[in-house]
Parts: C-alpha cells; structure tokens; sequence
C-alpha cells in the first residue's frame, strides 16, 4: 500500500501511474502481484485515497474493472474534505 501511495504521490497532481509500475517496484518477477496490486488499489479508492481510472473516466472501484487501469491522486478538495 505504501509503494502504490507514494507512487501515485510522486507522479502527481492530475497524472496517473500503470498498477503494473507498484507491482515491478516490488519484486522482479512482477506478474503473479497484479491482482493483488488491482485489489489494494481498490480499497484505497474506497478510502478516498486514489482514483481508479479507465480510458481517463474515473471507475468505481466495486465495477467490474476488465483490461487496463490507472490510478491517480484524488482532486486536493477529496482527499482534504474533512479535516480542518
């Protein structure tokens, strides 16, 4: 969770990253970690804290998510709302 975190951060503000770039950062034989990358990432855009997106449209993380993602920072205004 944190790579994917700190994956999603570092690329930025209205940029997204591959779920396949956390699962490489995590081991060389990278493959057999996808679904378990897709299902963290899932969670985290339950949370509020990525966004799951498809041919740039933003995915409700409980959809039927088939062929490729990219996950993205949630809007500053979404992941502040809140706090004080």
């Amino acid at each position: 969770m944190a790579i994917l975190l700190a994956q999603v951060a570092a690329r930025g503000a209205g940029r997204s990253i591959c779920p396949s770039e956390v699962a490489r950062a995590l081991a060389p034989d990278w493959r057999p970690l996808m679904g378990r990358v897709r299902e963290v990432a899932r969670g985290l855009a339950r949370e509020g804290r990525v966004l799951i997106t498809q041919r740039g449209v933003v995915r409700d993380p409980d959809a039927d998510l088939r062929g490729p993602v990219r996950l993205a920072q949630p809007p500053d205004d979404a992941r502040s709302s809140g706090s004080t």
